[in-house]
C-alpha cells in the first residue's frame, strides 16, 4: 500500500528500479500484516528454478538497506541514496488465449503499447497462429519463457503508469548503476585472492 509513508519509505530505500501499488488479496500475508498496522514489502524477481544474478543481486541490496534502515543492521559507511522506483499504479496478466507454442520477441523490461502483439500461439509447424496483445501501455515486468502453453496460462505482467516515463531508459540506467559481482566462484569457500 504505497498511500502509507512508511512502505512507501521502505520502498524507496529496498531501491527496486519498478514498485507496484497492488491490492490486498483476502487470507494473504499482506493482508495480515496490514491488520496490524506492519508495513510489508513483497520483491518479485527472477523464475522458479532459476537463479537470475541481477534480481538476487537486487535483492539482497535492497534486505540490507531496509534492514539498516529500521535498525537491525549498523548504518552503511556509504551513503548514496536510492533512485526513487518507479510507482506502477495498477498491473495485469495477459493471458494464452488458446493452447499450443508461444513464440514472442518480447523481454523483461521492455515497455509495450496497447494492441501491441506481444507473441504468436500456433502449432509445431507455425500454422494456425493466434496474436496475443497487450491490453495497455505499459511494462512488461513478468514473462513466461516456457515455449509450451495452454490455454489460460499467464504468458505477461505488465504494469501500467499514471504517467509516460522513459521506463526502459530508467531500467538501462538502474542495471548500469548497479555493482558488479565480487570476483567469487561459487564453488569456493572464500573469495580469490583472499585467505
Amino acid at each position: 500500500d504505497m498511500t502509507n509513508s512508511e512502505t512507501r519509505r521502505l520502498a524507496q530505500t529496498f531501491g527496486a528500479p519498478v514498485a507496484l501499488n497492488a491490492s490486498v488479496r483476502d487470507g494473504s500475508l499482506r493482508e495480515a500484516a496490514g491488520s496490524r498496522g506492519i508495513p510489508m514489502l513483497l520483491y518479485e524477481a527472477g523464475e522458479a528454478l532459476r537463479f537470475d544474478e541481477l534480481s538476487i543481486r537486487v535483492g539482497v541490496r535492497g534486505i540490507l538497506a531496509v534492514m539498516r534502515t529500521i535498525g537491525m543492521l549498523p548504518a552503511s559507511r556509504r551513503q548514496s541514496a536510492p533512485a526513487e522506483p518507479l510507482l506502477a499504479h495498477s498491473s495485469t496478466w495477459v493471458r494464452a488465449p488458446s493452447s499450443g507454442i508461444l513464440r514472442t520477441p518480447i523481454a523483461l523490461g521492455r515497455q509495450v503499447t496497447a494492441k501491441q502483439v506481444l507473441g504468436r500461439i500456433g502449432d509445431p509447424f507455425g500454422e494456425a497462429t493466434v496474436k496475443v496483445t497487450a491490453p495497455a501501455d505499459g511494462l512488461v515486468i513478468g514473462r513466461l519463457n516456457l515455449p509450451l502453453v495452454y490455454q489460460g496460462d499467464a504468458l505477461f505482467h505488465i504494469a501500467r503508469f499514471d504517467e509516460a516515463v522513459d521506463v526502459e531508459g530508467a531500467l538501462e540506467a538502474f542495471e548500469a548503476g548497479l555493482e558488479k559481482p565480487a570476483d567469487v566462484d561459487p564453488y569456493e569457500l572464500e573469495p580469490r585472492g583472499g585467505s
